[in-house]
């Protein structure tokens, strides 16, 4: 392994230990004197569970077996409690301080005990919601209009599905649930810039094999996302062709007069390699261009090579509260939604699946459909 990842997942254990750390410390100190067993209990827990999610993600990436998928699981959901109890940690003190400030009781520390657990049932209130929530998927209809539509495309609809990140979360029944849901709408085009799997060693070809059912009149096209450039690009492209799915690198197809072009997500991450593949492809702003790009970035490059409409993901809305809160800062408006650049519209989706939490706190998971007009 290279020492980037090694120094990449070294720094996110120490975060998640600090994390722990901090949880036991308050938990410790709020409870009315925990006994010595429970504490060693609490210790122990905690620690398994500080570990539980690198080693299960690293293990998913070399293996695929019912058991990997069940402790992926268990520590990713306990991932996203972590993230909220966390949080009602961090505001137990707060509360506590400001309650010892007031001068209002007596005897204080009585407080302790009823601070720290009514902010943990609300933590644990937020997670089971987030649970919920991310598999409550919705439909958003978007009309779009595009300079330059051929006359037959006036009136079509297209699906974009996005980031469904298929894997030891979402398994074939999920894959077979979007596939569903996304022909219950009739497209006549489909559309997904990336992320279609999670990265993880996984049977590819079954997780795809529902796509064979998506019978749309013109097609359905794939690009790249990150979590496709993960442990060798290559199977998750044949994986794709085999499911019926036309995979766009660099290159663009014209269908009944529309363009449709892909880029992958490296190259798309390089101005120089994006400029040149764009630059490659002969787009005119004459005429409609579709572009499937995983990450809403690079978009005055995109607007200068005459696209008018970019298809992307990637950002998942920033999935969970607090996460929301620096996706919205590095992305802007294109976090989410329907958006324009200079002569380009750009509609960036938060995605079907979620990657580590199976939670959806801030943001909710959808299907796509944009209907030209």
């Amino acid at each position: 392994m290279k020492a980037w990842p090694v120094l990449g997942i070294s720094l996110i254990e120490i975060i998640l230990l600090l994390a722990h750390w901090f949880l036991f410390h308050t938990w410790i100190e709020f409870w009315n004197s925990p006994s010595p067993a429970t504490i060693l209990a609490l210790r122990v827990v905690l620690l398994v569970l500080a570990f539980s999610f690198i080693v299960a993600a690293l293990l998913g990436f070399r293996f695929a077996n019912p058991f990997i998928v069940f402790i992926y699981k268990i520590a990713a959901v306990w991932l996203g409690f972590l993230n909220y109890l966390f949080l009602s940690a961090c505001l137990s003190w707060l509360a506590w301080y400001a309650w010892l400030a007031s001068g209002l009781s007596p005897n204080p520390a009585s407080a302790r005990p009823v601070i720290a657990g009514t902010l943990s049932v609300i933590a644990l209130a937020a997670g089971i919601y987030g649970l919920l929530n991310a598999r409550w998927i919705r439909v958003r209809r978007i009309p779009v209009t595009l300079p330059g539509l051929p006359e037959s495309w006036r009136g079509r609809r297209a699906v974009l599905l996005s980031d469904l990140h298929l894997g030891n979360i979402n398994g074939v029944a999920f894959s077979r649930r979007l596939v569903a849901l996304a022909a219950g709408l009739r497209p006549d085009i489909v559309f997904i810039p990336g992320d279609l799997f999670d990265g993880s060693k996984a049977d590819l070809d079954k997780l795809a094999a529902p796509f064979k059912e998506l019978a749309a009149p013109f097609g359905v096209y794939f690009s790249t996302g990150n979590h496709e450039e993960f442990g060798g690009t290559e199977r998750y492209l044949a994986a794709v062709t085999r499911a019926g799915i036309r995979v766009l690198q660099n290159e663009k197809v014209t269908v009944d007069g529309l363009h449709i072009a892909g880029v992958p997500f490296g190259d798309s991450t390089s101005p120089i390699r994006l400029h040149a593949a764009l630059e490659g492809m002969g787009l005119s702003r004459d005429e409609a261009n579709i572009l499937l790009n995983h990450m809403p970035s690079r978009l005055p490059i995109v607007e200068r090579a005459g696209v008018s409409l970019q298809v992307s993901g990637h950002t998942h809305g920033g999935q969970i509260f607090p996460f929301t809160l620096p996706t919205r800062r590095v992305f802007g408006r294109f976090t989410y939604g329907l958006q324009r650049f200079g002569s380009l519209h750009v509609y960036t989706s938060s995605g079907a699946g979620t990657w580590g939490p199976p939670m959806r706190v801030g943001t909710h998971p959808e299907i796509v459909l944009l209907e030209f007009a």
